[in-house]
């Protein structure tokens, strides 16, 4: 969920941008010691890393400084105090831990993910209700990734089934306002934007993966073509944030963020990977390319300054799916030097000096308050690099 609000920090903090550990694991019938899961139910070996050591000081310091036993969530910042640790109730920030814990599971097979995955699964069922269904598509749909993503990794049935339960009510957005598309919430369905059909497309392309139904895949296909239609600049690759968000139908092409260029990325990756269709993965490379034009600094090479809140988790959105296209691609070495450049000036300048809190600009110190979305951002950018440095 982006509110209006949180879009115009965003805004202006970019235009003012352009101005200037291993346990043993069992997973899939298999039982190793200091691996990295994989989606097969095995678990590789891995060599330590720079990237990968600083990535498991990151993941201890998202569970020391941001864990609430006791309501079996993050909470919100470090510090936070009394209601203000879990209210708001942040959907959409946990399902990016829900993520963010498969990365650290999938890379080290530490059974403890798997543990803090249990957790937070019982801790968001609580909270949300009993279920995980919500008011918002696009929350929904990253929370129904993050957990067939945990599925894939730990084959807990459960985490599928949520995954499953929420597609299928997810579907029930689309409909004929503005030529089609995904509205972004129930109590407005005549607004649709790139939040809310973007994630949907990588999440229909994933369950088609499992389900091997065409409908999933037709799914998947009739959402990346509205989507490239209506919110995707034909000659650069930039990703326009909505359409008729304020009923009048048009198109916010100065709503631009790292968040909605990464999504339209993985969507076009995903279809790629399944279907072979080149066009895809050139879309995909486009969108990638011009993230220099519209988002990277010229003279660093670093993505920009967007605020806190909900955009504290925009450019760990981006680079998640940067390193899905490095994989499929992996020429691509100019994005891999900038996944790399970013995570080094978050090392050195954008962490506290004595723990690994992350700064919202990945260059500068973090502010005494840190929100979850922020350090979340910043354990992806991390996790990214670990997997960067391992395919070199």
């Amino acid at each position: 969920m982006i509110t209006a609000a949180a879009a115009a920090l965003v805004i202006a903090g970019l235009a003012a941008w352009q101005l200037g550990s291993g346990g043993t694991a069992t997973t899939g019938g298999a039982t190793t010691k200091g691996g990295a899961a994989t989606s097969e139910g095995t678990v590789q070996k891995t060599a330590p890393s720079v990237w990968s050591e600083r990535a498991d000081l990151a993941q201890k310091e998202l569970l020391s400084s941001f864990w609430n036993e006791d309501r079996g969530l993050f909470n919100n910042a470090v510090p936070c105090i009394d209601q203000q640790c879990d209210n708001p109730f942040n959907y959409w920030w946990l399902a990016h831990a829900v993520d963010v814990l498969t990365d650290g599971y999938e890379r080290t097979g530490d059974m403890q993910y798997v543990k803090q995955l249990d957790k937070l699964y019982q801790g968001l069922l609580g909270r949300n209700g009993g279920d995980f269904i919500n008011d918002y598509y696009d929350d929904m749909e990253w929370m129904a990734l993050a957990w067939l993503r945990a599925y894939d990794a730990t084959g807990d049935e459960r985490y599928q089934q949520a995954a499953m339960t929420l597609w299928q009510d997810i579907q029930t957005g689309w409909n004929d306002a503005v030529g089609g598309g995904i509205a972004w919430r129930k109590s407005q369905t005549d607004y649709k934007n790139t939040p809310a059909n973007a994630p949907a497309i990588i999440l229909a392309a994933r369950v088609y993966e499992h389900t091997k139904a065409a409908a999933d895949l037709e799914w998947a296909k009739k959402l990346y073509d509205w989507e490239k239609s209506n919110l995707v600049d034909p000659d650069t690759g930039l990703v326009w944030d909505g359409i008729n968000r304020q009923g009048d139908g048009a198109v916010d092409k100065n709503w631009l963020f790292t968040y909605s260029q990464g999504v339209f990325i993985g969507a076009g990756v995903e279809l790629y990977q399944i279907t072979k269709e080149q066009p895809y993965l050139d879309d995909a490379r486009k969108t990638a390319d011009n993230l220099k034009n519209d988002f990277l600094s010229s003279t660093t090479d670093m993505l920009p300054f967007e605020g806190g809140d909900d955009a504290g988790l925009f450019k760990g959105v981006l680079v998640r799916y940067i390193g899905e296209l490095i994989k499929v691609d992996p020429a691509q070495k100019e994005l891999r030097e900038m996944l790399l450049t970013n995570a080094k000036a978050l090392w050195e300048d954008g962490k506290a000096e004595d723990k690994a809190l992350f700064s919202n600009s990945w260059d500068q110190t973090p502010d005494e308050v840190v929100q979850l979305s922020t350090e979340l951002s910043g354990v992806m950018l991390l996790e990214q690099a670990a997997q960067v440095e391992k395919q070199q």
